[in-house]
């Protein structure tokens, strides 16, 4: 496996902390609402690096954390006269919908930041024992300048960040970089206790001690939208590694952004869309199969055409699918011809390209290329007078792709009696050569929301997509 590493900024061979286990931390969403199409992309995308670590044979432990705490958190829940976590658990249950529906697995861990304050407490304290953290008021920052590598991330330098950022009039602050670890309490917020009085967690310190408790002080990957970079992931870099002294991240890995109709996602925009939105007028596999079209780090532009082009790939594969399911019933178990032999040589073949694209930090647009090279070759080399045992082949190849990238989920069904009585009525029709009556079936399975194709293997009907 080859990954692109965001802090070295070139690919690198992925090798773990430990032979054969792999440890990834993925930034979740917090939950004050539905997520947005932009969140989708990333818990899609390294949804499927955990399956192709799995693939390659490790023991992946994955986690994904939920932020049930923030000022937004705090708003909409004074908003709507109930508590913060009452609302965190509304939209976490929420999460699971929308993440499902989009085939994103559950983590292995979906850690709260509100059941971690203590972890949360005991990093801040190790951090003011070393001088790189400090109290004020009851709130505790985090020292920017005694982290000498503060930016190794991002690539800015920290004389330049000091000199862009501001301060806000209710902080005080050493330096304008400098970050919140801790906030002290105000009225109306829930807060704990700790050594700096009644508080809540600073939004950057929540994913080091969730990802230390479950990962260790060394994490293998980290994943999370090209948006966190700066701040949020450079501060976690520099308070974990100032609190452990070990490395924080050996790979990080980034998604790139994800525009609306060419523009940049925005509320003021009026193109702010979460996915629950968009599952009201697309299905969560054409999503899906959107979000694997292109390179996880580069941008992608969502709009009516490019959704309508991953359906029409989906209904490809759909299509190839039930084909083989036809040809399966149709086919018998006989010698292999050189043609059938050099049939399934190039499934293996493709499928070992489809691998070997995906081992290539991702890359998903060459895996969709050597899987629909499979399917061209399905549609053209095989019918009815194909060994079982090439249709068998392409089956499994397909099967174990799709299977990979989380598509094909649909199971497939028979037909309904009513339509099966149809669908005979009309073969029969047909091969009676009665072109109207055979005409006027079709319109009525039609009309019931069918599909039918007639083939040199016979009539195939199908429920559409």
């Amino acid at each position: 496996m080859r990954i692109y590493n965001s802090q070295t900024r070139k690919k690198e061979d992925f090798i773990p902390l430990k032979e054969g286990k792999a440890g990834v931390y993925c930034c979740g969403p917090t939950v004050y609402d539905y997520f947005h199409i932009g969140n989708a992309r990333p818990f899609i995308m390294f949804d499927l690096l955990r399956r192709v670590l799995k693939r390659q044979g490790y023991a992946v432990t994955f986690v994904q954390n939920f932020t049930d705490i923030d000022d937004k958190m705090i708003q909409r829940a004074n908003r709507e006269g109930i508590t913060v976590q009452a609302l965190g658990d509304r939209f976490i249950e929420e999460y699971y919908k929308d993440a499902g529906a989009l085939g994103v697995e559950p983590a292995d861990v979906h850690p709260r930041a509100t059941e971690h304050i203590p972890q949360i407490i005991v990093i801040i304290q190790e951090l003011i024992d070393k001088g790189m953290a400090y109290e004020q008021d009851g709130d505790v920052y985090y020292s920017a300048a005694s982290f000498p590598d503060y930016g190794k991330l991002s690539g800015q330098d920290m004389e330049e960040l000091e000199e862009g950022a501001r301060v806000s009039v209710d902080e005080e602050k050493r330096s304008p970089i400098d970050f919140a670890l801790w906030k002290a309490e105000k009225p109306g917020e829930p807060s704990w206790d700790s050594p700096w009085g009644k508080g809540r967690p600073g939004w950057h310190i929540e994913c080091s001690a969730m990802s230390m408790e479950y990962l260790g002080d060394t994490i293998d990957i980290h994943c999370g939208g090209q948006d966190l970079i700066f701040p949020h992931h450079e501060n976690e870099v520099a308070q974990s590694e100032g609190a452990t002294g070990h490395p924080f991240v050996r790979y990080w890995m980034h998604n790139g952004f994800l525009n609306i109709d060419s523009q940049k996602m925005s509320k003021s925009l009026g193109n702010f869309f979460t996915v629950r939105d968009i599952l009201k007028e697309y299905d969560a596999e054409d999503v899906r199969m959107f979000m694997l079209s292109a390179h996880y780090r580069s941008p992608l532009n969502f709009s009516r055409e490019m959704m309508e082009q991953a359906r029409a790939s989906l209904t490809r594969l759909y299509t190839a699918r039930d084909h083989l399911a036809f040809l399966l019933e149709k086919t018998q178990d006989k010698p292999l011809m050189p043609e059938d032999e050099a049939f399934i040589q190039g499934a293996k073949d493709s499928l070992a390209r489809f691998d070997v694209a995906l081992a290539d930090d991702l890359n998903t647009a060459e895996a969709m290329a050597a899987l629909f090279e499979l399917v061209y070759e399905v549609n053209t080399r095989l019918n009815e007078t194909s060994a079982r045992a090439a249709v068998q082949a392409a089956w499994d190849t397909l099967h174990e792709a799709t299977q990979l990238l989380g598509i094909l989920r649909k199971k497939q069904e028979g037909l309904p009696e009513a339509v099966q009585q149809l669908a005979d009525a009309r073969a029969q029709a047909r091969k009676d050569k009665d072109w109207k009556q055979s005409d006027i079936l079709r319109q009525q399975l039609t009309d019931l929301g069918y599909v039918v194709e007639d083939t040199p293997q016979g009539q195939k009907v199908r429920k559409a997509l």
